[in-house]
């Protein structure tokens, strides 16, 4: 472990951390390539002079520029980001659909055709006969909710 100690080994990690960079990016390993350097000039100044303390110092360094970084990139640097809708039922309602099989009256369920596909449908409480065009209000379990386009 004494190699641990060494100013040229700590050197050495510096520039492969840094190279390896090029090849698999995301800044990490920069980091860990400008902690490594950070821990050189500790183990040159006789600052770091046992290997924990040495290992335990860039493992706080390394630690240390990767949340700094992190925080500065994400400030400055804010990608193009947009959330969408997340709840797609949204989508749905006030869209027309065309009415496959007779809906209604009271609680009985029919069909309807929405988004190349055939759903359940439960009315209003109205009749509508297959071939007409209806709304759907809402969705209820699997079932859409609809009402007879007026």
């Amino acid at each position: 472990m004494e190699y641990i100690l060494y100013f040229e080994t700590w050197i050495v990690l510096a520039i492969l951390f840094s190279c390896l960079e090029i090849f698999i990016p995301g800044g990490i390993l920069l980091n860990l390539g400008i902690a490594s350097l950070l821990v050189a000039i500790g183990v040159q100044q006789h600052i770091l002079d046992t290997w924990a303390l040495t290992l335990t110092a860039w493992f706080i360094c390394a630690s240390l520029l990767l949340f700094v970084l992190y925080f500065f990139t994400e400030r400055f640097f804010k990608g193009d980001q947009t959330i969408g809708n997340v709840y797609e039922e949204l989508d749905i309602y006030g869209k027309k659909v065309v009415v496959t099989e007779d809906i209604g009256p009271g609680t009985h369920a029919g069909r309807v055709s929405f988004q190349g596909t055939s759903w359940a449908a439960l009315g209003d409480g109205s009749q509508i006969p297959a071939g007409c065009e209806a709304i759907i209000i809402c969705k209820d379990n699997i079932s859409l909710v609809v009402e007879p386009v007026k």
